[in-house]
């Protein structure tokens, strides 16, 4: 009887205790894991490599700030050989001491040491870390902004920082403060310097307006200052720009500028291939203004012109191909057909049998277009021939072939 008493107390004080810490769990909110544990680059406890208290804010000596950064390389040196032994946790807690001890240093040995630790926590897809370094980055930042004076050796080692943990936006802050405090010393060296990193953050994160007013700019000085070469690769990335900006009308006007340098530096070679990108520059254009399909004729014709008189045959048998298309897209059959006959020239003096292969086929496709049966045939069947030279497009050919067999002759 004892005994059944007791069971029964004990199990009726568990189920009581149960429900009461079912209610009290009930009761109170479920708190939110941090999404980043503390920071380890803010830890402020004291460390055996340092001369004396972090409390203590009177400045290292000369000896002891030797003394202080030559133990501070050996921890980076040994966080490298930890890192290559596979041990990537204690190689950046190794980093992480020194990257604490470095701001006793003074910013910028701080924010040097932030960056290199930043390139490889970056290339170690340790986000963590990178989140870490681009706190600490932030935290000397704002203080920077709060002095009077600028540190011009900081920003730029802030700027860099902030590249090589990928961060272009706080980059670009500090690059632009930068370019402020170079152009207010007429520093013009400088300035240019700073625009060409400028101008390599917004391309590298595809910002292609914003590329583009930067280079234009780093032309504009190339041009004043009669730099011929720089003036070219500035042009050529331009292009580029605009291209992939998808805008054509500055696309054109940058392309055209760029055929007047090459045409007075005698630089004929680049020519054909800049032409055609004109032309399809047009033809894009002429999709609102047909009036500007004439200019595109003008650039391919011009574009075919150059090759061949450079022996560029496979250059010119691609701006050919252009050319050809218009006309047929604008039902000019026989200036299509003129044009093909040329290609076939082109195609054959570039030893490109696949090139004159095609040639045939759209020789053969547009005396389709005409009704001219036994012409098409004629084109097809010497289509077959290099075909089965190359193993390559047997069956189609025999197929226009057979299509067109049964078709009465004009």
């Amino acid at each position: 009887m004892l005994r059944h008493l007791s069971i029964t107390i004990t199990a009726t004080a568990t189920f009581c205790l149960l429900c009461s810490s079912l209610t009290l769990a009930a009761s109170k909110k479920p708190q939110q894991p941090d999404k980043f544990p503390p920071n380890p680059l803010e830890i402020n406890t004291p460390d055996p490599l340092l001369p004396r208290s972090p409390k203590d804010k009177q400045p290292l000596t000369s000896q002891e700030r030797q003394k202080l950064e030559a133990s501070l390389d050996e921890l980076n040196q040994q966080a490298t050989m930890t890192l290559q032994t596979g041990d990537k946790i204690t190689a950046f807690e190794i980093w992480n001491r020194e990257l604490r001890l470095r701001r006793f240093l003074g910013p910028l040995k701080e924010v040097q040491a932030l960056s290199r630790v930043g390139e490889i926590a970056w290339r170690e897809n340790d986000r963590q870390q990178v989140q870490y370094i681009t706190q600490r980055l932030q935290a000397i930042q704002k203080e920077t902004q709060s002095q009077n004076t600028v540190d011009l050796q900081l920003l730029q080692a802030l700027g860099l920082a902030y590249q090589q943990v990928r961060s272009p936006k706080e980059a670009l802050q500090i690059y632009n403060q930068v370019l402020a405090a170079v152009r207010q010393r007429r520093d013009t060296a400088a300035e240019i310097d700073t625009l060409k990193t400028i101008g390599e953050l917004h391309l590298s994160w595809f910002d292609y307006p914003s590329a583009a007013t930067t280079y234009e700019q780093l032309l504009k000085f190339a041009s004043s200052r009669g730099e011929r070469l720089n003036e070219i690769a500035y042009l050529q990335q331009l292009a580029y720009i605009y291209k992939q900006a998808k805008q054509p009308e500055q696309s054109i006007k940058i392309r055209n500028k760029l055929a007047e340098v090459y045409q007075q530096e005698n630089n004929f070679i680049q020519l054909p291939a800049l032409k055609q990108a004109i032309g399809l520059d047009y033809e894009s254009l002429a999709q609102k203004d047909p009036r500007l399909l004439q200019e595109a004729f003008k650039n391919y014709k011009e574009a075919y012109t150059i090759a061949w008189q450079l022996q560029q045959y496979v250059s010119a048998g691609e701006a050919l191909q252009k050319l050809i298309a218009l006309y047929r897209l604008q039902g000019q059959v026989e200036e299509a057909l003129q044009a093909s006959q040329i290609l076939l020239q082109a195609e054959e003096r570039a030893v490109n049998s696949y090139g004159l292969m095609n040639a045939y086929d759209q020789i053969g496709q547009i005396h389709l277009q005409r009704k001219d049966y036994p012409q098409a045939l004629t084109a097809f069947q010497k289509g077959l021939q290099i075909a089965q030279q190359l193993q390559s497009d047997e069956a189609y050919f025999t197929q226009q072939i057979q299509k067109i067999s049964g078709q009465p002759s004009q």
